[in-house]
């Protein structure tokens, strides 16, 4: 008996650090694909606009086919609904019902649990981009540029959104956070380059709109997968700033219960 006693000995401890986290954003993924509202909003509208506008001639696109000027505004679009919207809607009800605080009390570090928060919302994008980019081909796509601008646009656009969406769920009520992160959404969807060209906008307006997050994130896209950039510094260097704000505020201000 007591050659075995050790076999059977306790070992209580945390998981390392790198389980935890894919733990935790094997949760959130799940939970946000649960989610019905939420796939509604990352999933089912953007796929909707794509496919009502390219088919119907509603807006005056400019030149060439309609479905070239808005795939990259809607996966501007998908971007904003799950890194900004989606994340802030849900972190917010996750510290309204004390689910933060409990996990802060846990062994997964705080940082940690903000690290699997913005991988469940890459994953959720990667599944986005390649369920619109279908849908786009079906429709006649023809992109063009360099997909490391792409990619680069992408991630930045991420970063910056789930910053401002952070910042939004850890300084707002649920409620406030709730109505705010989806008329803000509503006001972007019109205003951000997104289905109405920009040159729609009187001049003031245009160079005010320009500034903001979702227009540098589809301008850029445009500009790269409708005429070929190469490299799109402007958009980019706005999206920088935005995510260094973003989550700068969000670091500094995020309260947890």
């Amino acid at each position: 008996m007591s050659a075995g006693t050790g076999t059977y000995t306790p070992n209580p401890g945390a998981a390392p650090v790198g389980r935890m986290i894919g733990a935790q954003t094997a949760l959130e993924t799940r939970m946000l694909l649960r989610n019905g509202e939420q796939l509604l909003l990352t999933v089912v509208i953007p796929a909707l606009l794509l496919v009502l506008f390219s088919a119907v001639d509603i807006i005056d696109t400019g030149e060439g086919k309609a479905v070239d000027f808005l795939t990259p505004g809607v996966l501007a679009l998908a971007v904003m609904s799950t890194a900004f919207t989606g994340q802030a809607i849900a972190t917010g009800f996750d510290r309204r019902y004390g689910v933060l605080k409990r996990l802060g009390a846990s062994p997964l570090p705080r940082w940690a649990l903000m690290t699997a928060k913005t991988l469940s919302v890459l994953v959720t994008e990667v599944l986005q981009v390649v369920l619109l980019t279908v849908i786009a081909f079906a429709l006649g796509w023809s992109p063009h540029g360099n997909p490391f601008a792409v990619l680069l646009l992408l991630v930045l656009g991420t970063a910056a959104f789930s910053g401002l969406g952070l910042l939004m769920a850890g300084t707002l009520k649920a409620e406030a956070t709730l109505a705010a992160a989806n008329l803000v959404f509503l006001l972007l969807l019109v205003g951000g380059g997104v289905i109405v060209p920009m040159d729609k906008f009187p001049d003031g307006v245009r160079t005010a709109l320009g500034l903001l997050p979702i227009s540098a994130l589809s301008d850029g896209l445009r500009d790269v997968l409708q005429h070929g950039a190469s490299m799109p510094w402007g958009d980019l260097g706005i999206l920088a700033v935005w995510t260094v704000l973003g989550l700068g505020a969000a670091a500094k201000f995020f309260r947890w219960e």
